[in-house]
């Protein structure tokens, strides 16, 4: 049986994954914001602990109580998120912040917190939520993108840190399923844009407007290919989560070996000649 460490599982993804952690038989230590999560289980298999992720206090010592009352914790999950959908011209710095501050400060936070518990235990996983978003960003999202590429590359560099230690990372990357996600209670939308925008950014929020809650992906699904990697004897480093986010991968990889390839000359001719 295992213990479970997750930051807001009052609905989406992190209430899939809790629900399916939950049905193992393992425990789980999840984080909500609001309401409670409509969750059941046996007595001290679920603890829920309320805590706003974009308070740096209280993230903090949400770990803590996870792992003095309830530790050792076996997988800490970083899935406490939310969108900013818009343009950048009429972004705001207050939401910029406010979305780091979510997205990407709190899961440092929580992993630097948890890490010494975690050396202690010489063993633990770490799962970082991020978004096709950040590998393959379309238009009207650059923030967003911006944030869940900060996380990629956390996770990435955090991996090589860890392996010594016995630690793994695996940062999960999904497309898009059918969660609150897009709606109006969870998703935040920057000012309005001009109509020079209409082809690029309006096409792309009007698209995402229409598939909300008609989206590819289970979130149950999800939920299980995550307990899955993490019971992997050699868990992924970045694991992608639906057939939208496969597909949108392989094409930036494409790309981008191409760019790389026409443009292989100019880079190689930036190197000393004594060299």
């Amino acid at each position: 049986m295992k213990s479970w460490f997750i930051t807001g599982i009052s609905r989406g993804l992190g209430l899939a994954l809790a629900r399916a952690v939950l049905a193992d038989g393992d425990t789980v230590v999840g984080t909500v914001r609001g309401t409670a999560a409509p969750l059941t289980a046996d007595a001290g298999r679920l603890r829920l602990l309320h805590a706003d992720m974009a308070d740096e206090a209280a993230a903090v010592s949400t770990v803590h109580e996870a792992f003095q009352a309830h530790g050792p914790i076996d997988v800490v999950v970083n899935n406490a998120g939310y969108g900013l959908l818009g343009t950048v011209e009429t972004s705001t710095d207050e939401e910029l912040r406010h979305l780091f501050e979510v997205d990407v400060f709190a899961p440092i936070r929580v992993v630097r917190t948890a890490l010494p518990y975690l050396r202690t235990q010489g063993s633990g996983h770490i799962v970082n939520i991020t978004s096709i978003a950040g590998r393959a960003p379309g238009p009207g999202i650059a923030l967003y993108a911006a944030a869940k590429h900060a996380l990629e590359g956390f996770s990435a560099s955090l991996a090589q840190e860890l392996a010594p230690l016995g630690i793994r990372v695996t940062a999960v990357a999904p497309g898009q399923f059918r969660t609150d996600f897009l709606d109006q209670r969870s998703v935040r939308m920057s000012r309005p844009a001009d109509s020079a925008y209409d082809t690029s950014v309006g096409t792309s929020l009007v698209a995402l407007d229409k598939i909300n809650h008609h989206q590819l992906g289970d979130p149950a699904r999800a939920a299980r290919a995550i307990i899955e990697a993490v019971r992997s004897d050699k868990p992924p480093l970045h694991l992608l989560l639906g057939s939208d986010a496969l597909r949108r991968a392989r094409e930036k990889s494409a790309a981008q070996a191409s760019e790389m390839e026409a443009w292989e000359a100019l880079s190689k001719g930036t190197d000393c000649d004594d060299l």
